[in-house]
């Protein structure tokens, strides 16, 4: 092999992306509230594993979890947004927001979601560009946007937002951390018994969980 094969072989795998880590979560086999609720996308279960997994740290009080229902994104949206905070009562900075993206409210595949508006990007922009551009403002160094959504079908077809929803996110200055799969089915013996969500587009059986972390740039 010629040195300048190798080199080259050698620089391809140094630039290979490693992919991202994939994680599944199940409802316990008894677990009496399987099924998100009508208009939500996580069922209590997710909710309180979420806040298990990402909200304690070793030495640390609990962070706050900041819960947000996203169900339009046309203007006015963030004085429409139900929201729920779960906390353990210690007073704590802001650290972390969970967004449960409703699938009506997602973007089509046709839509375009990066942008900017003016000299302050997403200050005045509305949709999905101006939602991430404001969560970053948000949120310190490191400190997480998880993102709840499922697919949808359109004209029959099956959807998948997360390719677009994850550009959005980075263009407003957010980096991609981890991919959670929700089942909507419980264990059965050596079976998986679906459980979708009642306002599920039919055939989907889980929802997505993408975990994403602020970046904020210091000046030198």
């Amino acid at each position: 092999m010629s040195t300048n094969r190798r080199r080259a072989e050698s620089a391809v795998r140094r630039h290979t992306t490693r992919p991202l880590p994939t994680t599944l979560w199940f409802p316990a086999p008894d677990q009496p509230d399987a099924v998100p609720a009508a208009g939500t996308v996580l069922p209590h279960w997710a909710i309180e594993k979420i806040r298990t997994e990402f909200t304690r740290r070793p030495g640390q009080a609990p962070a706050p979890l900041l819960k947000l229902s996203v169900r339009d994104t046309a203007p006015g949206m963030d004085a429409r947004t139900p929201v729920i905070t779960y906390t353990d009562g210690t007073p704590s900075r802001l650290s972390m927001l969970l967004a449960e993206l409703h699938p009506n409210a997602l973007p089509t595949p046709t839509d375009s979601l990066p942008g900017t508006v003016g000299e302050m990007p997403g200050a005045m922009d509305e949709g999905w560009a101006g939602f991430f551009h404001r969560a970053h403002r948000l949120l310190p160094t490191d400190g997480l946007l998880l993102l709840a959504t499922r697919q949808r079908r359109d004209d029959g077809i099956l959807t998948d937002p997360l390719g677009a929803l994850i550009a959005c996110a980075r263009t407003a200055g957010f980096r991609y951390l981890q991919h959670i799969i929700v089942a909507h089915a419980h264990p059965a013996a050596d079976r998986l018994i679906p459980t979708p969500p009642t306002d599920a587009s039919p055939g989907v059986t889980h929802s997505d969980l993408i975990a994403l972390a602020a970046i904020h740039h210091t000046a030198a």
